[in-house]
């Protein structure tokens, strides 16, 4: 069922291996370019290094599952963690070692598996020589544990976050937020899935444990030592699945659960099995009410999705891969022994909450304005201020948000839209119905080039505060694309 790219790409991948392009191009464009003298280190270097590539040989490296993490405590009912930010060497070309930021050493992050109304509390270390914080992508938590991108750990330095995981199961992610540092620490490696088990979700079945595997994807570029180059995010066309680059993956011929996690800064996926149907069961914020069967997901940077795919009908027919449209970026070697599969996709999930009923509307727009060196990122007309409250809004209460991309010809610039603290669920896009990927409790949604995308959300978590609503590409976020939101009583 592969598409013609499909079968030359594969063809020539098993044939000679993929050439990983380690390229410091000219100079960056003007929307990749930082602005804070804090970040020049986020600069390429240019015009002394020619085009370097290096040979990977695709599917001869298994696909490592992050390791999980233990408490190091669990007295009164409240799992403690304790996680250093530190720098470390990692393999992710075969024979070079490349610098990373880490959390506890590993890449991609350890995972921390959590209960649904059974609090979390992580003391995060900061080991490195700038400032940094955690935000917990998808949390539902107090704002003092957000991971405000003013609220700093300093180099030395530690906080502690509490998690209180007053929500839904979910794939969450824990990644760097910092106010001019979030893009370069979070490509250097800051990010890890949190993942929400739900007891009350264990009737259904779903693959667990083994058969229950997050994979984070991401691109990136590397010079001819193994280092990321920050460049532009046109060149960042290295894609790592849990840090490497076209790994394979051993799977049993049974069901398997596959949490998907777009963290790179800037990139769409469009994931595929080359025409073979994926069974989609949860987005962004949890289960979805039954499940939905795709032949292609795509999914912005910061958006989760949760597919399930059989391997039973593989078993003795080979391996199957996984697409970013035309690009195999992971192969799964079906065993060839048969196994039981106790586990199942049943016709209904898990129902939504109710909407509610909406007593604002509010449009939010993001701009760039190119005509300055660097540009300028807007929302609303306004470049983020700390200081300034941008939306209040009362706790409890139910909205309509339309977001509207308002960057049109020559830079029709795309944005994936995060809002911190609650869930939505998407009405309409572009005008019209929502897409494929829309339904569900969402986060993050991706708004294209002069389009819009118009959601309902109730602001029902038990916290007051100020949270962040902003574009989820860091470049951009990072240029002014950021606004913030106060939850009163």
């Amino acid at each position: 069922m592969f598409n013609r790219r499909q079968l030359l790409a594969l063809g020539t991948a098993t044939a000679t291996g993929v050439a990983a392009r380690l390229v410091f191009k000219g100079s960056p464009t003007a929307e990749a370019a930082p602005v804070s003298p804090h970040a020049n280190h986020l600069l390429p270097a240019v015009s002394e290094v020619g085009a370097t590539t290096v040979t990977v040989t695709p599917f001869t490296e298994p696909m490592p599952v992050p390791p999980q993490l233990s408490p190091v405590s669990q007295a009164g009912g409240v799992d403690v963690y304790e996680i250093p930010i530190e720098p470390a060497q990692v393999q992710i070309l075969p024979g070079l070692s490349t610098p990373a930021y880490t959390y506890g050493g590993s890449f991609v992050g350890p995972t921390i598996r959590a209960r649904t109304n059974r609090p979390v509390r992580i003391t995060y270390t900061n080991g490195l020589d700038s400032h940094t914080n955690v935000h917990l992508h998808g949390g539902r938590v107090p704002a003092s544990s957000d991971g405000h991108p003013m609220d700093m750990i300093e180099p030395g330095g530690s906080r502690v976050y509490d998690y209180p995981n007053v929500q839904r199961g979910a794939t969450l992610w824990y990644h760097d937020h910092t106010h001019d540092y979030e893009a370069d620490h979070v490509y250097r490696g800051l990010h890890g899935f949190y993942l929400i088990e739900d007891p009350a979700e264990r009737h259904l079945h779903l693959p667990k444990g083994r058969y229950d595997v997050p994979i984070l994807l991401r691109n990136a570029q590397f010079d001819e030592s193994g280092a990321f180059v920050f460049g532009n995010p046109d060149d960042r066309t290295t894609i790592l699945a849990n840090g490497k680059v076209q790994p394979y993956f051993q799977v049993a011929p049974r069901r398997y659960r596959f949490r998907l996690l777009n963290a790179a800064l800037k990139h769409v996926f469009r994931l595929n099995l080359g025409g073979q149907p994926m069974v989609r069961i949860a987005s962004d914020s949890g289960l979805l009410p039954a499940p939905t069967t795709h032949t292609e997901l795509a999914v912005s940077s910061g958006e989760r999705v949760e597919i399930v795919i059989d391997f039973a009908e593989h078993r003795g027919r080979g391996p199957v891969y996984l697409f970013d449209g035309d690009n195999p970026i992971l192969r799964f070697d079906v065993g060839s022994t048969r196994v039981i599969d106790t586990s199942r996709v049943p016709d209904r999930l898990r129902e939504l909450p109710p909407l509610g009923t909406p007593t604002v509307e509010r449009t939010v727009e993001l701009k760039f304005d190119m005509s300055g060196r660097p540009p300028t990122a807007f929302i609303d007309g306004k470049v983020f201020d700390p200081n300034r409250v941008d939306i209040q809004v009362k706790r409890g209460t139910t909205e309509i948000w339309n977001i509207v991309n308002g960057d049109t010809d020559p830079y029709p610039f795309d944005h994936p839209f995060h809002l911190h603290l609650v869930h939505f669920q998407v009405l309409g896009r572009n005008g019209g119905p929502p897409a494929p990927e829309d339904t569900g409790l969402k986060d993050t949604v991706y708004v294209s080039p002069k389009g819009s995308v118009r959601f309902q959300v109730t602001f029902d978590a038990p916290f007051v505060g100020r949270y962040m609503y902003h574009c989820h590409y860091p470049e951009h976020s990072y240029l002014g694309m950021m606004a913030q939101l106060e939850v009163v009583p």
